[in-house]
This record gives C-alpha cells, sequence and structure tokens, in this order.
C-alpha cells in the first residue's frame, strides 16, 4: 500500500491481517501493520524496513514509489526484526545506497546479519543532520525505547517526527477502532518498563514543532497531537489514566470467581462509576496489564495452589513487577479450602513495587461464600471507594 502523507513524503509499509501473536507473545486480532517511509528531497531517503513476513510486499511497494529511480539513503531507526528484515535485500539491490544509523544500529546489525556493509555505513549521532535537498533530517538518541539503539528522527522541512516504536499501536491500518485501547495496550507491553527513558524523548519532542508523527507501528497521526503527546506523558510517568477499579482474579473452580463478581456488584451498587474485571485464566493478558496501568485501584484476587499464589496470578504480578506497576491503591482476596496463603505472598510481591498501597482489610474465603457477603468484604469496598 502506498499512500501520500505530503506531497514528498509517502507510506510504503505493509499490513499483516494474519498475524495472531505479535513478538509471539501479544494478541493481535486484528493483524498488524508494519510501516516505512519513502522521502522525496533532491536524493531520496526510505525510512526503515519491513518484518520477513510482508517484505515482499514493502519491496514491491517500495520498487513502485522509486519509479526507477535508485534510493541514496536507508535509515534504520530500529533494528528489532520487525523492521529490519528488508535491510540486506534493499541493500542488495541498490549497491550505491548509504544505510545511515548510530553506532549501535550497526552493532546490532552484526549481530543479525552475516553481510558486511563497509565503507556505506553512514554513522549518526544525537543531534546530527542529513541534507536531502528539500528535506532535512535531524537524529534523536532514543535509547531504551524500547532497544538501546533506537534513535528518531525529525524532517525539519516538513515537521514530521519518525517516531520508532513510539506512539505505534497494534492492528491494521484498516482497523477502524480507537486508537487508544490498542495503543495503550501496546505501550504498557511493548515500551511500559521504560518510562523514565520515554519523559527524555518527549522533552526532545516538546522543542520541535512537530505537525505530523510516522511511527513504525498504527496510523500515522496528523490532528489533535497534544492529545497523543499527553496520552504518553500520563502513561510514562505511571500516573493513572482514570479513577476506576479493576479487579483481577485467578479461580480454580469459580468460586473465586463468584466471589470477585460479588465485589464487582457490591462497588457498583455503593455508586463506583467504573469497576473492570478479568478471569486471569481466559482473558488476554497484556489487556489485564493494560487495565492494570489504566485505573488508579485494583484488586487481586487468588486462590491458594500448593501452598502458593495460583500460577495465572502469579504470572499477573511477573508482568506488573517488569513493566515498573507503581502508584496504586491495592485490595486482595484470597481463597483455601485450608492454610490460605494467598494473600500474604502477594503482598509480598507488591513490596518490591514502588508507591503501592494495600488497603485493609483482607478478604479471606473459606472454600466459598455461599452467596454470603461477609464484613470483610464491605469493608475493603468501603476502603475502596474512600481511596
Amino acid at each position: 500500500m502506498i499512500k501520500k502523507i505530503t506531497d514528498t513524503v509517502c507510506y510504503v509499509g505493509c499490513d499483516d491481517a494474519e498475524l495472531d501473536l505479535f513478538e509471539s507473545q501479544f494478541e493481535v486480532p486484528n493483524g498488524m501493520a508494519y510501516n516505512s517511509y519513502l522521502i522525496e528531497g533532491e536524493k531520496i531517503c526510505v525510512m526503515d524496513t519491513a518484518d520477513r513476513r510482508v517484505c515482499d510486499q514493502w519491496l514491491a511497494n517500495v520498487t513502485e514509489a522509486l519509479d526507477g529511480r535508485c534510493p541514496d539513503y536507508l535509515v534504520i531507526q530500529h533494528m528489532e526484526p520487525d523492521h529490519a528484515a528488508g535491510i540486506v535485500i534493499l541493500a542488495q539491490r541498490y549497491p550505491e545506497m548509504k544505510i545511515v544509523g548510530n553506532a549501535k544500529t550497526f552493532a546490532f546489525f552484526s549481530q543479525f546479519f552475516a553481510d558486511d556493509l563497509g565503507d556505506r555505513k553512514l554513522v549518526v549521532k544525537e543531534g546530527d543532520t542529513l541534507d536531502l535537498g528539500g528535506h532535512l533530517l535531524r537524529f534523536f538518541m532514543a535509547p531504551m525505547v524500547h532497544w538501546p539503539e533506537v534513535m528518531m528522527t525529525y524532517d525539519e522541512s516538513d515537521g514530521i517526527f519518525f517516531s520508532a516504536d513510539a506512539f505505534g499501536k497494534f492492528g491494521t491500518l484498516d482497523t477502524d477502532e480507537d486508537w487508544a485501547c490498542e495503543a495503550r495496550r501496546y505501550y504498557f507491553n511493548i515500551i511500559g518498563k521504560y518510562g523514565a527513558q520515554v519523559q527524555a524523548v518527549l522533552k526532545k519532542a516538546a522543542a520541535l514543532d512537530i505537525r505530523i508523527i510516522c511511527p513504525l507501528h498504527g496510523p500515522v497521526l496528523s490532528e489533535n497531537l497534544p492529545y497523543y503527546f499527553d496520552k504518553y506523558k500520563v502513561w510514562s510517568s505511571y500516573e493513572p489514566e482514570d479513577k476506576g477499579i479493576f479487579i483481577a482474579y485467578a479461580s480454580a473452580h469459580g468460586h473465586t470467581a463468584a466471589a470477585a463478581q460479588q465485589l464487582k456488584a457490591l462497588l457498583e451498587t455503593k455508586g463506583a462509576p467504573k469497576v473492570s474485571i478479568a478471569d486471569l485464566t481466559r482473558d488476554d493478558m497484556a489487556e489485564a496489564v493494560e487495565d492494570a496501568f489504566r485505573y488508579d485501584r485494583i484488586v487481586l484476587a487468588s486462590i491458594t495452589y500448593n501452598a502458593g499464589i495460583f500460577p495465572c496470578m502469579e504470572e499477573f504480578l511477573h508482568h506488573l513487577k517488569a513493566k515498573n506497576y507503581q502508584n496504586r491503591t491495592v485490595g486482595l482476596m484470597e481463597n483455601g479450602s485450608w492454610a490460605p496463603a494467598a494473600a500474604k505472598l502477594m503482598r509480598a510481591e507488591l513490596e518490591g513495587m514502588k508507591n503501592i498501597t494495600v488497603l485493609e482489610p483482607t478478604v479471606s474465603i473459606k472454600s466459598s461464600l455461599k452467596g454470603e457477603t461477609p464484613d470483610s468484604m464491605t469493608q475493603l469496598a468501603e476502603a475502596l471507594l474512600r481511596s
């Protein structure tokens, strides 16, 4: 698919509607877009390549956009394979083309590919420029957003910010859906660990006159840009985006699930404006991580299993810790037919996270509630609503 962005910049990337798991772990029911761009000045520059699954179509798009011409430069902003699979293909087809990257870019290139780019490498660093004639590209290093070699590129002529993986989302470009939902799930699961590094990039971006954002996944953004920057400011600061309560439960035989639903109903009866709930045994784990970061309060409900935490809850807590979960209020529920220990163990996991407030009391269930609403659940609900 070739699409004009400006008179001299076009999209040459590809959709992959057949992909089921991005990075072999994240469900993508609407597939994925792999973005690449072509800039036409006096000299021609290709921005990034594509995943091997779509390389044939990507190369066809680039060839069509070039219309018999040869590109002068290929800029590599990110060496992750879903953006780098076409580097060698394009380099072999156009032997005069220079390859632009930073020192870490080419170190990673040598780890992925056996080819030697020799004197074709053009190594850039923070603030360096590349004059295409009609387009002046300025490079900004963005280490750990979300790999060490990542850099972003600002086209000073058109005000285009080529943002690498930042401002991306899951889903193909022809998917009709709200940007924020899948961008949020993408951000916290892909980039979420590196909030401080994202904040550093946002400071650099604030000094630029950005009129268009061209990410490596998801749509080109050209309207209401403050909305997207504001989302990234909130997400990267680990502050809640919305006031609400997220209940994440891990249940083996349904009794803990019933208790979680009972708490949800109780909270709604008492006036909670937003209560979201997830079954960690069946629902998408990445969605659960997204909601944990979205809302300001969370309830963790787990059975005790082999004297520990039920595996899916343990995995969920591991994801939260790995993504620097912080600044939240937490309620705990446990279930155990004998020697319940899940709450104590979940609390221990939370102690390794920053700025977490654990509410009292803990709701401790012996096998099932049998329709009852224990005083501890009512007290926890009231504590959640007060916090």
